[in-house]
């Protein structure tokens, strides 16, 4: 649901071309350490208009979208 979101906002970080993120994508291996984390999380939250506290580790694009499908129901 927030995937297309996730990818834009992974591909301006990471300079990668947005059709290589996948929801399997893990972060570490996208090149995105926890700083980078953090300021990605505040450009989604630009984004898509959400506030994410994320109290639990996400590894993949995938797990985000679904942690963040879980806050917002």
């Amino acid at each position: 649901m927030y995937f297309d979101a996730i990818a834009k906002i992974v591909s301006e970080r990471t300079g990668c071309d947005i059709s290589t993120v996948k929801p399997e994508s893990k972060f570490y291996d996208l090149g995105i350490d926890s700083l980078d984390t953090v300021e990605m999380l505040m450009s989604l939250e630009d984004e898509i208009g959400i506030e994410i506290e994320l109290d639990q580790k996400v590894e993949t694009i995938d797990d985000l979208d679904k942690f963040i499908q879980s806050k917002k129901a």
